[in-house]
């Protein structure tokens, strides 16, 4: 949405009178007279349908407001019970509940996971005796950020096949060497919780953290959730429009991302957090506990900010640990098909700030949370917004140029090295399973054995080269080439969107 220059510049001045660094108490004027225009402005420009936003400090709700719509289209507005899917700040929740039931000594941290889990396997027998609950809580197993990811996501296996197919992948880095985000340890995290409480890690969930804090409507499962009432639906870019997605089934997942909550019980949550761990004045969870998620446990490496000081970013047990002009920040991000979200506390100033929103595709969870950030800190307004949404419109810019070029390739109809049909066949991957390619008409189609709904269809940019677009498209559009064998193709490099997974599958006949 474009703007005069002078409307900007009033919304500038807005900004920057309310957020002048000074005393705290000037910080819900800007709360009450400019949030609103903040937010309904940075939907129209990052084309977002629907958020919510919530504020708390001190024990009080400085802003806890829903903006746009639950569906794009549709009317049905956001309020502050509207349901989104949190994405990974479920790992929070997970690690918590590790830490809970270690202060009540029914397990250590340090404890290994076959003790809880004996049929937990790696391909390397030192990993499978070594690797510990805290190891898989902080993410230092040796793999690569995402490594595996799309073997299991929206997939048809189990969590007990998502453990199986998980230890059979070989790390990338040592043991303990180097941070990877693994969203499959929270799986094993998930299934020793079960071990040590005698109860699923739905029901935990519930019986621990979502009925003691008053959080009604949170689900822990995305089973049924598209029925559910007041619940955002997820939207995705597809082909340079933005377009409602089907709810995605994340429960093989569930304790890496599968909860949905809205501000409100999100509130709650945040709340215990920031208050030794006492929710409506009585002591729910274990204050030691809750130090014990934030301690640093890995590294992920120096990091720095334009505006402020920082030096490290960290990681703890299902928390982000960072440094910010001298304050501690715990946060966590969350992304999945359709939701991107932030929850961000500063425990010194017993702030929290909870941004929730109904696309994958919009840097305003994190823009956001760092302008009210700023503002609750007294510091000067940095307009993280514009600069996060310059550098988004510019990636933006350079895919749609990337996606152009390779429809104008595929509209010269280029011949491929070799005749359609010596691509078809069955192809497999140690790990993965099988993949089927099949002509039909002029393209090919490739099927996969764990993901039924998600197929792409191939079209080819010349020899070996294929674009492959999939069904779902959150997985993306890449390049898929094929490696020619004496009279057939002998094998093809699958890839997905980086959203999912960086690292590669070697599929071979």
């Amino acid at each position: 949405m474009m703007h005069t220059l002078s409307s900007i510049r009033r919304f500038l001045l807005l900004l920057l009178t309310a957020w002048t660094p000074g005393l705290l108490m000037a910080q819900p004027d800007f709360i009450r007279d400019s949030l609103d225009t903040y937010m309904q402005r940075a939907l129209a420009q990052w084309q977002v349908p629907g958020a919510a936003v919530c504020v708390i400090q001190d024990g009080q709700v400085l802003a806890q407001r829903g903006y746009g719509v639950c569906t794009l289209g549709q009317s049905a507005q956001v309020d502050t019970n509207t349901l989104f899917l949190i994405g990974s700040n479920t790992k929070a929740f997970t690690g918590t509940a590790l830490a809970l039931l270690a202060q009540e000594g029914k397990c250590d941290l340090d404890d290994r996971v076959t003790r809880w889990y004996p049929g937990f396997r790696m391909q390397d027998p030192y990993l499978t005796r070594e690797i510990t609950l805290t190891d898989i809580l902080c993410h230092r197993m040796g793999l690569e950020t995402f490594q595996g990811d799309f073997m299991y996501w929206t997939s048809d296996l189990s969590a007990a096949q998502v453990i199986e197919k998980f230890g059979q992948i070989t790390p990338l880095y040592g043991f303990r060497s180097k941070w990877g985000y693994t969203n499959a340890g929270f799986v094993v995290a998930g299934a020793c919780i079960e071990a040590i409480s005698g109860q699923t890690w739905a029901e935990y969930m519930q019986n621990r953290f979502f009925t003691p804090l008053g959080m009604t409507r949170t689900r822990a499962l995305t089973q049924g959730l598209s029925a559910v009432p007041n619940t955002a639906t997820p939207h995705t870019w597809v082909r340079g429009r933005l377009e409602a997605l089907p709810f995605p089934d994340l429960d093989n997942l569930a304790p890496a991302a599968s909860i949905a909550s809205s501000v409100s019980d999100m509130r709650h949550w945040v709340s215990a957090l920031l208050d030794s761990g006492r929710y409506a004045g009585q002591p729910v969870l274990s204050f030691e506990a809750i130090k014990a998620t934030r301690v640093p446990v890995s590294v992920l490496g120096r990091t720095r900010n334009p505006y402020v000081r920082t030096h490290y970013a960290l990681y703890g047990l299902g928390w982000e640990l960072q440094d910010y002009d001298g304050w501690e920040i715990v946060s966590h991000t969350g992304g999945v098909n359709g939701f991107v979200t932030s929850v961000t506390l500063v425990p010194e100033k017993r702030l929290g700030i909870i941004v929730l929103t109904n696309t994958d595709h919009n840097g305003l969870y994190e823009a956001a949370k760092r302008d009210l950030l700023d503002a609750c800190l007294g510091l000067p307004f940095r307009n993280y917004h514009q600069r996060y949404l310059t550098s988004y419109q510019r990636n933006q810019q350079l895919t749609a140029r990337q996606h152009q070029a390779w429809q104008d390739t595929v509209a010269m109809n280029l011949p491929p090295a070799m005749p359609l049909k010596m691509y078809a066949g069955t192809y497999s991957h140690p790990i993965y399973g099988k993949a089927e390619v099949v002509v039909q008409d002029n393209h090919l189609i490739l099927n996969l054995e764990h993901h039924p709904r998600e197929g792409a269809v191939l079209e080819c940019l010349g020899g070996n080269r294929f674009r492959c677009t999939y069904q779902d498209p959150t997985l993306g559009v890449v390049v898929i080439p094929f490696i020619p064998g004496k009279k057939t193709a002998a094998g093809f490099t699958l890839r997905v969107a980086d959203f999912v997974e960086f690292t590669t599958y070697d599929f071979t006949r």
